[in-house]
């Protein structure tokens, strides 16, 4: 089984979920999504393997998201544009295992797609 996270070292949930992946004996793909940006393509996939709205996968507090004009009513275009051109807005960490995702808030959510 292939495990990928989109992992910012940063974040204390995205350590803590690494931590629970690894604690289980799971050597996941580690992406170090501020460096290695998704494209808007590699987010609709997640969004879709996550079944949620672009809003949800967006850390809205971050004040790149009120610098880029963006609204909790932004049409899905253009969070996901906002979201691949400045990766701080991603929320984190995304686990991606066995054709499923999963958001790591809180880390034991991840247990599911495994």
């Amino acid at each position: 089984m292939t495990v990928t996270i989109w992992h910012n070292p940063r974040c204390t949930k995205s350590r803590e979920t690494l931590k629970l992946l690894t604690g289980r004996g799971i050597d996941p793909e580690v992406r170090l999504y501020l460096d290695n940006a998704p494209d808007a393509a590699e987010l609709r996939h997640a969004l879709d393997l996550l079944g949620i709205a672009a809003i949800d996968l967006v850390r809205t507090k971050e004040a790149e998201f009120k610098a880029e004009g963006l609204t909790k009513d932004s049409p899905d275009d253009l969070l996901i544009a906002a979201m691949a051109g400045t990766p701080k807005l991603i929320e984190r960490p995304v686990v991606f295992a066995n054709g499923k995702a999963a958001l790591g808030r809180p880390p034991e959510n991840v247990l599911a797609i495994l």
